[in-house]
């Protein structure tokens, strides 16, 4: 068995190994392509990951979170296009996603009237630009709903 890190300051992925409960050596067995050695250089932070270890590490720790975290903080295009989605309970997700439908609806009209001829003019833009940004909420609530999902799924607490 291998000893507890006492390192202060974990990055996310040494906490989600942590928290699946397995050792570096543990992991590198669920991982199979990726040593032991491997893992403690990301964990470290002496090395990146690359895409396809991320995606091994969220199925094999039962945290797909790890896949959003790592586009919207490490990866360069996810930086500008990923938003970082913090885990929610569903009941808090619901309520958002309501929320900005109920908002969205009372902006629809607007949107007819500002985008009917094409092309958005100066005096348009203000309350576009409004819309876009209910818009991204909704796209962060609905991202946060597939992550909520993806955990279920992953704990084997919502079966098929």
């Amino acid at each position: 068995m291998g000893k507890k890190s006492i390192k202060e300051n974990k990055n996310v992925y040494q906490l989600a190994r942590e928290e699946a409960g397995m050792t570096r050596l543990q992991a590198s067995d669920a991982l199979v392509f990726m040593s032991d050695s491997r893992i403690e250089k990301i964990e470290s932070e002496k090395c990146e990951p690359h895409p396809d270890e991320i995606l091994a590490m969220a199925n094999a720790y039962k945290k797909p979170s790890l896949c959003n975290y790592y586009c919207s903080n490490e990866c360069p295009i996810g930086q500008k296009t990923v938003p970082e989605l913090k885990e929610k309970a569903l009941a808090q997700i619901t309520l958002e996603m309501l929320s900005t439908i109920n908002i969205l609806s009372k902006q629809k009209d607007r949107l007819v009237e500002i985008t009917v001829d094409g092309e958005i003019s100066d005096d348009e833009m203000k309350d576009f630009l409004t819309i876009k940004s209910e818009l991204d909420k909704m796209t962060v609530s609905i991202e946060s709903l597939k992550l909520w999902i993806d955990q279920m799924i992953a704990e084997g607490k919502w079966v098929d």
